[in-house]
């Protein structure tokens, strides 16, 4: 029995000496890299669709064609509409083009210089067509656009006591410049503020009864805010 106890008692001491050596002999745990950072960068590229609203003002310059100038008044109000559109991102450079349709009320109106009536015009609504340039900072993008306008107009004449004598509808073609500034907000949403200017040519207009034609000429200038949803992934890695 007491060999056997100091055979057990020398093994035990044998393998503790040992130990050290044979974990010096195993392999050293391997060394692993860190994965890189990727940052995450807005891409503006892919179809968007929006809601906008604002609000305007419309420039009209009344002439009676062949006697002289009646006047001018300011015809403002509001505005709201859609847009529907497509960009594509070449580095920091954005291209795009896009349709727009409000609906507006820009109504004003200005007692004639020539006769005792008031000339009045209204627009309820605009479309614009135009193409966009923009230089994109990550997920703010600053952009200028341009292109063709369609204005759908209404004119009145009305006695100075308030009853209407003459009026008539039209739809004009024009011009559109503006610019704009947009964020993204969120995953494939963004908020913006934009400018337009539509420039319209002079209008000969008639109103049935009169003898005579109306020259009108028209611009107007708005400003609106911006929605927009962007269909596709908004973000790509960058290492």
């Amino acid at each position: 029995m007491k060999k056997n106890l100091l055979l057990a008692a020398v093994s035990l001491v044998a393998l503790s000496a040992a130990a050290p050596a044979l974990a010096a002999d195993l392999a050293a745990r391997p060394y692993t890299k860190a994965p890189a950072m990727v940052a995450a960068i807005y891409d503006w590229s892919g179809f968007y669709i929006g809601i906008n609203g604002g609000g305007g003002s419309s420039h009209a310059t009344w002439d009676f064609v062949g006697v002289g100038r009646e006047g001018s008044h300011d015809a403002t109000g509001g505005t709201v509409g859609g847009q529907i559109g497509y960009r594509w991102q070449s580095g920091q450079w954005v291209f795009g083009v896009e349709g727009q349709g409000n609906w507006a009320d820009f109504s004003g109106d200005n007692q004639s210089a020539l006769f005792a009536t008031r000339n009045r015009t209204k627009i309820d609504a605009f479309g614009l067509i135009t193409g966009q340039v923009g230089y994109a900072w990550n997920n703010v993008l600053i952009y200028v656009k341009g292109g063709a306008a369609v204005v759908s107009d209404k004119y009145e004449i009305s006695a100075l006591g308030g009853g209407l004598l003459a009026s008539t509808s039209d739809t004009r073609w024009g011009g559109t410049v503006g610019a704009g500034l947009e964020y993204g907000f969120a995953p494939n949403w963004s908020v913006g503020v934009e400018y337009n200017h539509i420039f319209l040519s002079d209008k000969d207009v008639t109103f049935a009864g009169f003898a005579g034609t109306e020259r009108i000429r028209q611009d107007v200038d708005m400003g609106l805010v911006r929605l927009n949803y962007k269909f596709g992934g908004p973000l790509i890695g960058r290492y």
